[in-house]
């Protein structure tokens, strides 16, 4: 008899509006095959509903999260043509059956993916939201009205970035790293991942056939800025980016982003191109200068623990002062 990571995975492999981030073998690489399970909600023999989720523990507390470098988790549910109320009853119901189904936990925070419009039902189990944003280029089926979308300057640059710069893809990911970790250094940042671990994301990616490396190098040699582009059958995502510091007035960074899009819309031929954020305000301005539009997607949260509660509240508190 299947258990229900098996019969996900199978779900996995035939259902393409599963998300990437949701994908079976993303989570076995980003969370280990053993740190991860999944809920599911099964209707006349077909999985209708479904919701993985991470738990590990931490100071003796029992988390139940998602994995770093993934973006959204939280419900999936079958596409339904039926009437407006009918549909809403049934996400209660599969929603409120998926979050029945969790193990005892102290912490639990999820972010959805942008496609799950309606979190009432878990509000009435207790939890709260806080709204995120995305931003995405919701059509990129013309890669130059896309271009025209850029704001002036940004489409000046692309100009400077092809006259200094050739792009080019296979990189490899040890110096991918590497320039992704300039990135954080900049802004006083630690990386929050380590190289073996992004190794092991990347194979796992790139067995897939759902990554590609870009990135701009001068006539020296000289790697200006990285980007890692990953994809599903819906969009395709600015995964990481990586700038050297000491380059960044060549454009290289936006030149990527258009060379990117173009090569998701011309070969990948998916619809829309996802910037994986950010909520960052140094970084927001770049999103929506390349045409993103904001996208906004919940993050649920609730807390049981008294203990851990008050710990967050000091936090927040102490970030206020």
């Amino acid at each position: 008899m299947q258990n229900n990571k098996d019969k996900y995975k199978a779900l996995c492999t035939k259902e393409p509006s599963i998300p990437l981030f949701s994908q079976h073998w993303w989570l076995d690489a980003t969370a280990g095959e053993g740190n991860w399970d999944v809920a599911l909600v099964e209707e006349n023999g077909e999985v209708v509903a479904s919701m993985p989720y991470t738990i590990r523990k931490a100071w003796g507390f029992t988390i139940i999260s998602q994995p770093i470098l993934t973006q959204t988790l939280g419900p999936w549910m079958r596409p339904s043509d039926a009437k407006y109320s009918r549909q809403l009853g049934l996400q209660k119901k599969r929603i409120q059956a998926l979050f029945e189904q969790l193990p005892s936990f102290d912490h639990f925070q999820q972010n959805w993916h942008s496609s799950i419009k309606n979190w009432l039902p878990v509000y009435w189990l207790g939890y709260t939201q806080t709204t995120r944003y995305t931003y995405v280029i919701p059509d990129i089926s013309d890669p130059g009205s896309v271009l025209a979308n850029f704001d002036s300057s940004y489409r000046n640059k692309i100009k400077k970035a092809e006259k200094l710069l050739q792009i080019k893809t296979g990189l490899s990911i040890e110096k991918f790293f590497e320039i992704n970790t300039l990135t954080f250094s900049r802004q006083d940042l630690k990386i929050p991942y380590s190289l073996d671990f992004l190794k092991t994301h990347d194979s796992s990616l790139e067995e897939k056939g759902q990554r590609k490396i870009f990135y701009a190098e001068d006539s020296e040699g000289k790697i200006h800025s990285a980007l890692y582009l990953t994809w599903d059958a819906q969009s395709a995502y600015v995964h990481m980016v990586g700038e050297d510091p000491a380059l960044r007035n060549s454009g290289a960074g936006i030149a990527l982003i258009w060379h990117a899009i173009q090569y998701a819309s011309g070969v990948l031929q998916v619809k829309e191109f996802d910037f994986e954020g950010s909520m960052l305000e140094s970084v927001e301005p770049v999103r929506r200068d390349c045409g993103g539009i904001q996208k906004p997607y919940f993050s649920i949260r609730k807390t049981p623990s008294r203990l851990l509660k008050t710990a967050f509240f000091l936090r927040e508190l102490r970030r206020g002062v």
